[in-house]
């Protein structure tokens, strides 16, 4: 013990140090309510960006935005998740086993056994299986018969060289061509040729014991109009369509008979080397094919 000071028999004094360790929780428990508000603040914003999203657009686009983020399908097994083609495995289909115990099996739109008449086969709804034999035979038949009608008429037998009969996936396209000696149309308007009027009105006649519905396209070549908010190729093609369809049909054919209208203008040019060729300025009447029942 310590000596009293001047003798006298007084107690040692007791000095007590008081150390203060910080532990941490100074300060609003320190940083880590920041990293919590920033979260909220995130998923608010993402949440006020989904309304919005919401309110700005049409049925229409909200589901083209679904299906883009959708994946085609999901078939999760009883193994896992992860192996597909999302997660880095080796093909879409394929089985990939995970930690987790589940399997995720990604399924492409379009197998492999598909075969190659996808939307035209037997099951499909743009043909009748059993008619399209029939429906060939009555095109040959239709076609030998134009032409018999075009070379016994003198009118008609000078327009040969610009019809032509071209199959294709629809049914029977017969095209009406322009060329530089002669114009189905009037330059630059919807009025037929007197001689053209005639053999659209043939070949209706021709085509009107057939059960088979009609399309028909309008193409102009890429010779621009002057003006063409009062008139361009987008309207010519369309109402030149429209003049052989009402051509057509005073030539005997029911309205429903007409299945498409179209003017297409310039985009599918025949001669595509040269888009001003007059030879891109024709009319294409198709026959199509008699449609099917889907799942018949």
């Amino acid at each position: 013990m310590a000596r009293a000071p001047h003798g006298k028999n007084e107690p040692p004094k007791i000095v007590i140090v008081k150390k203060i360790i910080a532990d941490g929780h100074g300060g609003h428990h320190g940083g880590a309510w920041k990293v919590a508000y920033a979260d909220f603040v995130t998923a608010m914003m993402a949440f006020f960006l989904l309304l919005w999203l919401l309110g700005a657009t049409t049925e229409k686009q909200r589901k083209g935005i679904a299906d883009y983020f959708a994946p085609t399908l999901l078939d999760t097994k009883s193994t896992g998740i992860g192996g597909g083609v999302l997660n880095g495995g080796p093909g879409a289909g394929r089985q990939q086993q995970a930690a987790s115990g589940r399997l995720q099996v990604i399924i492409p739109k379009v197998m492999e056994g598909g075969g190659d008449k996808a939307g035209t086969g037997d099951k499909g709804s743009l043909r009748n299986p059993n008619a399209v034999v029939q429906d060939k035979k009555t095109f040959d038949a239709i076609k030998r018969e134009l032409l018999k009608k075009m070379q016994v008429t003198p009118e008609l037998r000078k327009l040969a060289q610009q019809v032509r009969f071209i199959p294709t996936d629809d049914g029977l396209r017969i095209d009406l061509v322009d060329n530089a000696d002669y114009s189905m149309f009037a330059t630059g308007t919807t009025s037929l040729e007197p001689a053209a009027s005639q053999l659209i009105g043939t070949i209706a006649k021709t085509v009107a014991d057939v059960p088979n519905t009609i399309m028909i396209r309008g193409h102009t070549d890429s010779v621009p109009y002057g003006d063409p908010r009062a008139m361009n190729n987008w309207m010519l093609s369309s109402g030149r369509a429209e003049a052989t369809r009402r051509r057509l049909a005073a030539g005997g054919l029911p309205e429903s008979r007409f299945e498409r209208i179209e003017g297409v203008a310039d985009r599918e040019p025949m001669i595509a080397s040269n888009p001003s060729d007059p030879r891109n300025r024709r009319v294409a009447i198709t026959l199509l094919y008699r449609k099917g029942v889907f799942g018949e």
